[in-house]
């Protein structure tokens, strides 16, 4: 029996799907590290679990993690999916001889500014930036590069925490409010202008096995700084052509030049209004936006399991036929406190009901999520990637979501 710690730090949705699909595996003991004890289905997919206070806090991660050893005896894996865990992922791993990313590599998929200096070595477009510890020294990135600058602490995830800068004042407020000094640094990028992409990646033991490609629309700053735009990630079914084979190849050699060796890379890469790349971060882990739910209808597949499958067993069964267009289509609104009522919701349904293969309506009385990904979501299905594309349009154009 292989002894097989999941790190689920809050019992989401999201996150055990892939607790179920690891417990599913052939001959895992499931442990689990939790801040809140499963309860109903959840529960059952653990052997054992230990709870902690603070399930961001590595000393106590590590602690569950010894307890856990000492219980069951030697740890085949530790994984997890959440981005803020993986740098104490790697130093449990390393602190049990377990294999698996080390703390070298994760910090270089976590740390944003390190990651892009070490990207720039090896000749890949990526942001200008600099580290930022003083105001003067915001001003002077500023300056150097001109407004829009984004400011970013360097451990962020996709667009959590971020600002889009626009003049000194607006810089002054930001660093001011993240308490910017030479303990607490931020990032400074120069702001990519251009069509916004995801690029991901299954790896084991260094080679890249599988690979697809999605677009934002709009971007997800665009989105994070505006809370009530319904936004779209839509996967073509065709991601070969010039829109896109540039992309794929560079996205391939950056984790090759990252060191990963198993496992999912999710990378946000842009193309400029002139043509050319830059990419924006790439994070050694699972993607959210629902993509891994998507890339399952893409495919016929199940992605979930095939995470599990490389990051637990280092094994791979695909290849896998992309055989639809997909889109998931976000639903926010205007306002806040609870959801007063959906609106729009049968007439969506007779236009293009058809095509939705997975939907998540806003439930009334519910509160406002702070959650990127809104109060709810529709994913539509079909081989054509332009009837996919208009239906993402009509589902975000039609249904509307009210608070009070």
């Amino acid at each position: 029996m292989r002894n097989v710690i999941f790190v689920a730090p809050f019992p989401a949705d999201t996150t055990y799907r892939f607790v179920a699909a690891t417990a599913a595996l052939k001959g895992v003991r499931l442990l689990g590290i939790v801040a809140k004890l499963p309860a109903g289905p959840e529960a059952t997919h653990f052997d054992d679990v230990v709870r902690v206070q603070d399930p961001l806090n590595t000393a106590q991660l590590i602690q569950a993690a010894r307890k856990l050893h000492r219980k069951y005896g030697g740890i085949h894996r530790v994984v997890g999916i959440l981005e803020p865990i993986q740098v104490a992922l790697a130093q449990i791993r390393h602190d049990l001889d377990v294999p698996g990313p080390t703390p070298e590599v994760a910090e270089l998929f976590r740390d944003k500014g390190r990651m892009k200096d070490e990207l720039r070595r090896h000749g890949f477009p990526c942001a200008r930036h600099a580290v930022i510890t003083t105001l003067d020294e915001g001003t002077a990135f500023a300056a150097d590069v001109g407004y829009p600058i984004v400011i970013k602490p360097p451990a962020g995830m996709g667009c959590k925490a971020t600002w889009r800068i626009t003049s000194d004042e607006q810089l002054r407020q930001a660093l001011s409010a993240m308490q910017v000094s030479s303990h607490r640094p931020a990032i400074g990028e120069e702001f990519l202008k251009g069509r916004e992409y995801s690029f991901e990646t299954i790896t084991i033991g260094g080679e890249v096995r599988f690979t697809s490609l999605s677009r934002y629309y709009p971007t997800p700053l665009e989105v994070f700084e505006n809370p009530w735009i319904q936004w779209v990630v839509h996967h073509p079914r065709e991601i070969t052509g010039p829109e896109f084979d540039d992309a794929a190849a560079m996205g391939v050699e950056v984790v090759k030049a990252l060191g990963l060796d198993t496992g999912f890379t999710h990378m946000e890469w842009f193309r400029r209004d002139d043509g050319s790349l830059a990419i924006g971060e790439i994070a050694a882990r699972p993607p959210g936006a629902q993509i891994v739910a998507s890339n399952n209808f893409v495919h016929d597949a199940d992605f979930h399991r095939a995470w599990a499958r490389a990051v637990v067993d280092e094994a791979f069964d695909g290849p896998y036929e992309r055989k639809y267009a997909v889109a998931a289509a976000f639903l926010r609104g205007v306002g806040h406190g609870r959801i007063l009522s959906v609106t729009g919701v049968a007439e969506a349904h007779q236009k293009v009901g058809h095509l939705a293969v997975e939907t998540r309506l806003p439930r009334p009385g519910m509160p406002r999520s702070d959650s990127y990904e809104g109060d709810g979501f529709v994913i539509l299905r079909h081989p054509d990637t332009d009837v996919v594309r208009e239906a993402a349009r009509t589902v975000i154009e039609t249904i509307r979501v009210h608070y009070g």
